[in-house]
């Protein structure tokens, strides 16, 4: 059986809106489908202006392959880490958990958790959980969802930051609310943590994640 290979990964950049602290923010997208994050990706990186007090700062986009792939080998995996730590150093702002609610499973939350964990703990910190609106919308989808197991652990270990947020809608007056609506959360997120996760923090967690496989062979 042939290998299933995700896709690349792939870096974005736009010039926007941003704290007058910030020279660049630097998103990873992590979770769901590549067409559900390269979705949220490009809402990111609309040129539409919008009234925050903010000013004009670069934001980078990195949509990550498909990590969540139940084929993917440890050692993939390890070589995709190292890219996303490269093509965010010297380290991201915010990780996107861009999450399908009725795809989601206990198997998708412990990867996430995992990649997380491998960056540090604190990355935890920096993530904003996004739920996208179910395919099929029926009355009491969120609290339906809100109430699974899986995405209450998750929504709980990135400190209950989360959005729902529907990716289907084309109108633009939707699409820039909804786009403003993400990055303040963004900007909220920030204000309570440093201004992005260390790249020397993930080398610390590497290191000690490869001392704790070799000492258990």
């Amino acid at each position: 059986m042939a290998e299933v290979r995700p896709r690349d990964l792939k870096r974005s950049e736009s010039y926007e809106l941003l704290p007058p602290n910030m020279s660049e923010l630097r998103v990873v997208l992590l979770g769901s489908t590549w067409k559900q994050r390269s979705a949220v990706g490009n809402l990111l990186l609309e040129n539409e202006a919008f009234d925050l007090p903010l000013q004009k700062k670069k934001i980078s986009v990195i949509n990550t392959p498909d990590l969540l792939q139940a084929d993917l080998t440890a050692d993939r995996l390890a070589e995709f880490l190292k890219e996303i730590a490269d093509n965010s150093a010297p380290g991201p702002h915010v990780f996107l958990l861009v999450l399908q609610p009725e795809d989601f499973t206990e198997q998708h939350k412990t990867r996430l958790q995992s990649i997380l964990e491998r960056f540090s703990e604190q990355a935890f910190n920096h993530s904003l959980v996004l739920i996208s609106t179910p395919r099929a919308e029926t009355p009491g989808f969120m609290e339906k969802y809100m109430n699974d197991p899986n995405i209450k652990d998750i929504i709980r270990k990135c400190r209950y930051n989360y959005l729902w947020m529907n990716n289907t809608d084309n109108d633009a007056n939707l699409k820039a609310f909804k786009r403003e609506e993400l990055l303040t959360r963004i900007c909220q997120m920030l204000e309570n943590s440093e201004e992005h996760l260390n790249y020397e923090q993930y080398e610390e967690a590497h290191s000690q994640q490869v001392y704790t496989e070799q000492t258990a062979v």
